[in-house]
């Protein structure tokens, strides 16, 4: 197969609403496979985003969020204050030169702007648009607002996560913005892909947490076959013994060791010092895991997790240290796929973000810049993409539309 020039997505526009990070995930794949993307920003709705830190050299200002710049990364900015009617004139023009609309609000946002599907639609009749919010556009919860830690609660994440003496605790964060952001890229690229075939346009009502839930289907799937509900058991397996995380030396250090077979088991025995326990089979394991988690720990917490997780990676135990930051940046295969990267920064000069987290051979990934600073893009994008001239412009300042 020859090889293709330029990018997989070149051509394609998208006007981009979104905002926060389950939104900004998604479009930010667009971004950098080459799709040109307008990123709707205001002072007036300043997107969370930006309020969040980590912060470059620790001084919270809406320019300076990490975060921000790593959801945002390849896009172009343009600020509208979405409240002021002749921003909305802009926003028309806007839809007639996109491909796409991505939008994040909640249900009653884009209409209340006046800029519902049913409303663009009329301005652009094949027009692609995708509204990703928590739990839908229709039915009782659709007014629900709020952040990925309310749809991983809804969606059923919390529950079965955490200890059993304790109240749950829930996967990290808003954890369903980890997750619904690469089944919205999918969609998108299915009505693209539709549009390209037919010439239809399409409206995709995007639930983030039905996105979600399906990986917890062996979880659903139990209850509705067995009737049985998943019970928090910290970090023990259904199957596998000793299966779990470990102290180490150090400050809060750790190392996850998961035994999968006897064979492991035995070789687990071997290293710890514990070879009188070898011939337990994996249900006796099981049974005996507060035991065999006293006895792993008193192995693991004179050492290093990375001495550890090398020992146990040479007899063919699967384990690695528990990462935080400062591992993650000195990983090596992290380092060896290029993850993090220093791109241009218009305030900060340069700043490091995350990579593309897939490699395509023959249309690569090009990322090049930071997500951008209030109205970076102001003059670029209403004079190149609009064609409007310089009057208009500061017609637009002194309406106070650029804000």
């Amino acid at each position: 197969i020859p090889d293709r020039r330029g990018k997989a997505l070149d051509g394609l526009k998208v006007l981009d609403f979104m905002w926060v990070m389950a939104g900004p995930a998604g479009s930010r794949v667009l971004a950098d496979y080459g799709a040109n993307i307008v990123r709707i920003d205001s002072e007036a709705r300043m997107d969370t985003a930006r309020t969040l830190f980590p912060f470059h050299d620790d001084e919270g200002l809406p320019d300076n969020s990490a975060l921000y710049s790593n959801m945002n990364a390849n896009k172009r900015g343009l600020s509208l204050d979405l409240n002021n009617p002749k921003a909305i004139e802009v926003v028309h023009d806007l839809v007639q030169w996109a491909d796409v609309v991505l939008e994040s609000f909640s249900p009653k946002g884009m209409r209340g702007f006046g800029l519902g599907y049913e409303s663009l639609r009329k301005i652009k009749p094949d027009l692609v648009m995708a509204s990703s919010c928590i739990m839908g556009q229709t039915g009782p919860y659709t007014e629900l607002a709020g952040y990925g830690t309310m749809a991983a609660a809804i969606s059923g994440f919390l529950e079965p996560t955490g200890w059993p003496d304790r109240g749950p605790s829930g996967p990290f964060g808003a954890y369903t913005d980890y997750i619904s952001s690469r089944y919205l890229v999918a969609c998108v690229m299915a009505a693209v892909e539709h549009h390209r075939a037919t010439g239809q346009g399409q409206y995709l009502d995007f639930s983030q947490g039905e996105a979600s839930m399906q990986q917890l289907a062996p979880l659903l799937l139990d209850w509705s076959v067995n009737e049985r509900m998943w019970e928090r058991r910290g970090n023990r397996d259904d199957v596998f013994a000793p299966h779990g995380v470990f102290p180490s030396t150090g400050d809060d250090e750790w190392v996850a060791i998961a035994v999968c077979d006897d064979n492991q088991w035995q070789a687990l025995c071997e290293l710890a010092g514990t070879s009188g326990l070898k011939d337990l089979t994996v249900e006796q394991r099981r049974t005996r895991q507060d035991e065999l988690k006293e006895l792993v720990s008193n192995w693991t917490s004179s050492q290093s997790n990375n001495e550890v997780m090398q020992q146990c990676i040479a007899a063919g135990i699967p384990a690695h240290q528990v990462q935080n930051s400062r591992h993650a940046l000195i990983d090596p295969q992290l380092k060896h796929r290029n993850h993090f990267i220093e791109v241009g920064h218009p305030t900060q000069g340069r700043t490091t973000i995350e990579n593309t987290r897939f490699i395509m051979s023959r249309t690569p990934a090009v990322v090049t810049y930071g997500g951008p600073t209030w109205g970076e893009h102001n003059w670029e994008i209403l004079t190149e993409e609009l064609g409007y001239d310089p009057d208009r412009i500061a017609d637009l300042a002194i309406a106070e539309v650029l804000g």
